[in-house]
This record gives structure tokens, sequence and C-alpha cells, in this order.
């Protein structure tokens, strides 16, 4: 340690969670019941638990009622109980009613804030004696003789120049025996100890989304709490996966939101455009009628599944929830796996702490394999690679065979061909995409979309969104792709400047940025890191959002 430099603070536990989302509050939760004496610690990014998590959300109940039998009595915020289910195929004017796909039918569960419902977690987690820090997100590893043995949380007062200002704090050791990533998809450490420990060898390329969402307040005479929609077909191209959910809940709200697999072709597409013109369709503008839009979000959407699985165990630690990959595509649902991944995990952690360390951690992908999570994972397995192998109609011919004859038990494995970054083609070779102009009432543009995510950076830090190498750039996004960061980012992260003057380069405006990742995932040559900013940075979404 040179001269002037402030020494880290260092806290000792038994175990360090890193991500205050369903998995890592439910595995919190899950070992103080076991060990009720666990020393245990939450580190969220987040200026507050759920600050991150825009919603809402179809939670299926089934993890809940297992970790917390009586959730009802006790108050959990699952309030809307869901009701009709709606499956459309849209062509640019119509919509054709479908059958509801099986794993789609939503009876008995609830639609719901997401971050409410993780907000309520946390208080029944620290009332167990679980310690949560909000505001410091786990910035780096700490690796001792090959074993994880904690996490260092972000440095504060770093200046844009990479200098210790005035107010500089240096990021503490939070040392433990085991550490668990829950910090959700693409994880930042998460995507570190998958590289480091060959977690991800012998498994098909992980495949993404982007899940872009509204929040609407509407009339009460347009309101229909627990009325549930979604839609395949227009505005996406038929090579392209992807489409619509819209749910009523809670007091006059409608969640709407537009999904894109990121594994899309077209350089010019822009998922929030997409998102923005489907409004527009007959089918869906009268949901809006007479409301308003209060916040907006969007992130990454793991959907993979069972073929891309990582090992979930590593040296001092283990994965869980969307860091891993555990979400059912066809039923566009995560939030109880996620929570199961991290009750199972809980369960290993409690026997390797008592004293079976050398075997212990094992048991959890084997208690994983023997529960109903595996279970669904296998059953959904084909779905999501039947589209990206067939296409729309393919694919929907690929789900009903899966679904209605085979029911999830086909003697075959379809594998994800591809990552998403190394499916772009040449903007030269692909069909411009005419979005029309946002009216401000319907659909809006992305920086007053940002505007009403709260979302705020401290101004003089390091840009935690970071070109490995610069000059590539030019080389490659720019006169290949024309810029696909300007399009595939919701937030107007991404801006090709200097175009006019024959001089183009890239200005990352890092304060939008709502913390989805795509551009970790999506950039061509993997050449975009996002890393995590100063503590409490990112969107904010207040209770009942």
């Amino acid at each position: 340690m040179g001269e002037g430099d402030i020494a880290r603070e260092r806290m000792d536990f038994d175990v360090v969670i890193a991500g205050g989302g369903p998995a890592g509050l439910a595995a919190a939760i899950r070992l103080k019941q076991l060990a009720p004496e666990t020393a245990i610690c939450v580190v969220e990014k987040g200026s507050e638990i759920g600050a991150h998590i825009l919603s809402g959300a179809v939670i299926e109940p089934r993890a809940l009622a297992e970790l917390i039998p009586d959730w009802q009595a006790e108050g959990a915020p699952l309030s809307t109980p869901a009701g009709d289910d709606r499956f459309l195929f849209l062509t640019a004017r119509r919509a054709l009613r479908l059958p509801t796909p099986p794993q789609m039918h939503n009876s008995g569960n609830f639609v719901a804030s997401l971050g409410d419902l993780c907000r309520w977690l946390a208080a029944r987690a620290e009332a167990l004696g679980v310690e949560i820090y909000p505001g410091f997100p786990a910035a780096a590893l700490i690796e001792e003789e090959g074993r994880i043995a904690g996490v260092i949380t972000g440095d504060m007062g770093v200046t844009k120049s990479g200098e210790k200002g005035p107010n500089y704090q240096p990021g503490m050791e939070l040392r433990a025996a085991y550490t668990v990533l829950a910090e959700g998809c693409r994880g930042s450490l998460s995507k570190q100890a998958i590289a480091r420990f060959g977690l991800a060898e012998g498994a098909d390329p992980p495949t993404f989304a982007i899940g872009v969402k509204e929040l609407w307040e509407v009339p009460a005479e347009n309101h229909r709490p627990g009325e549930i929609t979604h839609t395949i077909g227009w505005p996406l191209d038929r090579s392209s996966y992807g489409g619509s959910f819209l749910y009523h809940f809670g007091a006059n709200l409608i969640s709407y939101g537009f999904v894109v697999g990121l594994d899309y072709r077209n350089p010019w597409l822009s998922p929030f455009e997409e998102m923005q013109r489907l409004k527009t369709h007959p089918a869906m503008v009268g949901h809006f009628a007479g409301g308003r839009r209060i916040s907006y979000g969007a992130r990454a959407l793991v959907e993979g599944g069972l073929q891309s699985l990582p090992k979930l165990v590593f040296p001092g630690g283990i994965l869980i929830g969307d860091s891993a990959g555990f979400l059912n595509v066809p039923k566009i649902k995560g939030t109880h796996m996620a929570m199961k991944s991290g009750m199972v995990a809980a369960e290993a952690l409690a026997e390797a702490l008592a004293g079976d360390r050398p075997a212990a951690l094992t048991r959890y992908p084997e208690r994983l394999r023997a529960s109903w999570l595996w279970e669904e994972l296998r059953g959904a397995r084909n779905i999501r690679p039947g589209f990206a192998r067939f296409g729309l109609w393919g694919g929907l011919v690929n789900a009903a065979l899966d679904t209605y004859v085979l029911r999830g038990r086909a003697p075959w494995t379809l594998h994800h061909p591809h990552p998403d970054h190394a499916t772009l083609l040449p903007a030269d070779q692909a069909p411009r995409i005419a979005y029309p102009k946002p009216d401000g009432k319907l659909t809006f543009d992305r920086l007053a979309s940002v505007f009403i995510s709260n979302t705020n950076h401290e101004e003089d830090q390091p840009a935690h969104l970071k070109l490995r190498e610069p000059e590539r750039w030019q080389a490659v996004n720019w006169q290949r792709f024309a810029a696909p960061e300007s399009r595939y980012c919701p937030a107007g992260v991404y801006e090709a400047v200097g175009v006019e003057e024959g001089a183009p380069r890239l200005q990352i405006n890092a304060q939008n940025c709502v913390h989805c990742k795509t551009c970790d995932i999506k950039d061509p040559t993997q050449n975009i890191d996002w890393c995590t900013p100063e503590g409490g940075g990112g969107p904010n979404y207040p209770s009942g959002m």
C-alpha cells in the first residue's frame, strides 16, 4: 500500500451474496431458516432493494410458498390474481387470437410489482438477522490460492480522470467462506467467474433477449385487473424472435413490454422503436386510452435454458438465479426459478458450513436436478432454439409439436447454434427500417423515457461502459454495421457523432444507462465491457412500480 492510500475496511461473514433480487434474498432467508447463527451479508448495487426492478410481472408463487408458507397472511404484496389470458398473432392491422399455450396459462398466479416483492422479502431477511447493504455494488472478486474468498465493493469518489477525489472512499472487503453470485442476467462478477473457472465449457453459447418496459396509469374505466395479453408477429420480421406482454394490475396500472431476442440479424433494428410502434396497433392502442406513462426501464433476459447452463459451482462459491440462467422462456417467467435456485443453494451452503465442506457444494446442482426447477427447464428446452433455427412459422410448429404431442419429452435436444453477438448482417446487406416519429402522447423518444426512469449517475466518475479497444469501433461497428449500438441501446447511451464532418466517432453517454447490459451482449466483437458504476447509480423505481 503506497503513501497516502486509504486501507480498505474489512468485514467477515460466513456467506456473502452479491445481488438483492429474488434469488439472493430467497437464498439468504432459506439459509437463516436452516442455520440461524450464520452470518450473511447481501450487497445490492441499487440505491435500495427493488430500485433496479421495474414491474409488474406475472409471478408464480410456488417457490414463495415453499419458502414462506404463510406468505399471504404475512402480507406479501401479491394482490392481483391473474385473470383472462389472451394470446394474439398480429399483422400490421389485424389481430388473430390463438389458443393460449399451456405454459402461458396463469391460473393461480399473480400480477404484481416484483420490486415490492423484493422489498418485502428483504424485510423478512433482515428480521432473521441478514445484513443488507444497498448502494454497494460488488465490483471485484477476492481470489486467494485459486479460491474466491469474498467480494470488494466499488470505490466511491473516484473522478472521471481516474484520480482519487476529495471524498474518496475505498470499497470494503467483504470476506466470506462462501460467495453467492445472484447479480441477475449478465452479472459483471458472474461473467468474470464463468471465464476464470471455465464454467461454460461444454455448454451451448448463452442466448439473451432485451425486454423494454413501460408502466402506465390508466383511467379506472379502462382498467381490467388481472387481464394478461401476449402478442407475437408484427412489427418484427419473421426471422426475429420476440413479442409483447401487457398486464393490468394494482391501482389502475398497466405494465407493457416488448421483448426481442438478441440473436436478431438486421443491424438497423431498434428494440425500443419496435416497442413504441407496437402501441399504435388497433389491438393495443385502446389499453392506453386516457392514460399516462409513469415509468420506463429495460433489461436483458437470459434465454439459453438448460443447454446453456454453466457449471454452477466454483472454488468458494456458486451461481444462482439469472446469473446462472434460470428462466423458463415459454412461460416468460423466472422469479419462481430464481427463488428456488437460491433456496436449493442455501441447503447446500448450510451443509457446507456445518462441516461437510469437500462435498456439500457439489450437492447444489445434484439437488437442482432432483427438483421441479430442473423438470421445468428440461421440458422447455427445445422451444427457444426452435425459433432460432426455423424462424417464426417453423418455431411455432416446433413449439406445438414439442408441447402438445411430445409434452416436453422429445428424445432429442435442439441446440443454440451461435452466440448473439455473431448474428448481425453487414448494414449494406440488410433492409433499413423506417420508424415513425414519436407523438409524445402514446409514443416517445429515448431521452424522454430515460428521464422518467429516474436514472442518475454521479457525473464526475469513470464511465462504467468501456471499449476494450477503442479503435475497433471505427473499423467494425461503424464501417461494417453502421453503429448498431446506437439502435439496440434503449437509453441513448451510444451516439455516432461527427458523421457530417466525415470524422465519425463514438460518444458514450454513460449517465443515461438503465443497466440493461444489452451492449455487453450484442456488440459484434464483444468490445464493450459493462462494469458496475458508483454505488446507487442507475434507475430508481419507487415502491409500487
